[in-house]
């Protein structure tokens, strides 16, 4: 298969391969069998040659109104994709992994089935309709620079700075 054919149309490929943050999350179903599924099919990626994941971290639900404890808890990871797609078609390709695994947009922050979210490529910086680079609500999760952390202990989330400062600063300056 060909290099654009593999990518799609629209932005071309990268010449070298950038790391990609992507967080992933499920509350709804066999979590652990559908984030293992998910990691699958991020190793599955064309243009993808490595992805890195952190351990699973179990969260509270995290609604429109806030923490929701009676919600069905969350299981988290971050995985570290290191791909030459370019951040469009990677969220095009995230985006079809969630639909291949039962999600369904109807409610915003809604329980999910499986949810993954483009955290940060490389240190670009994209604010456009479709699509905001680093995330804007990274800096605030734990469940994203937790498992971050685990998997790249000297991260830094553009813009924001080192993901273990932000961590720590979440948890009132506790390691």
């Amino acid at each position: 298969m060909s290099v654009r054919l593999a990518h799609g149309i629209g932005d071309a490929p990268r010449d070298a391969p950038v790391d990609a943050v992507v967080a992933l999350g499920a509350n709804l179903g066999d979590r652990a069998e559908t984030l293992h599924a998910a990691i699958a099919a991020l190793r599955a990626l064309p243009l993808t040659t490595a992805v890195r994941v952190s351990a699973s971290l179990e969260t509270v639900a995290v609604t429109l109104h806030g923490e929701d404890e009676d919600a069905p808890r969350y299981l988290n990871a971050v995985a570290l994709v290191t791909t030459r797609l370019a951040p469009r078609p990677l969220l095009r390709e995230l985006h079809r992994i969630e639909a291949e695994h039962g999600r369904v947009r109807r409610e915003r922050w809604g329980d999910r089935t499986l949810d993954l979210d483009l955290i940060a490529y490389s240190d670009e910086r994209i604010d456009d309709d479709d699509l905001t680079v680093p995330h804007p609500r990274a800096h605030e999760r734990e469940f994203v620079l937790a498992p971050w952390v685990d998997v790249d202990p000297d991260a830094d989330l553009p813009g924001r700075g080192r993901v273990q400062d932000l961590l720590d600063g979440l948890r009132g300056g506790e390691r």
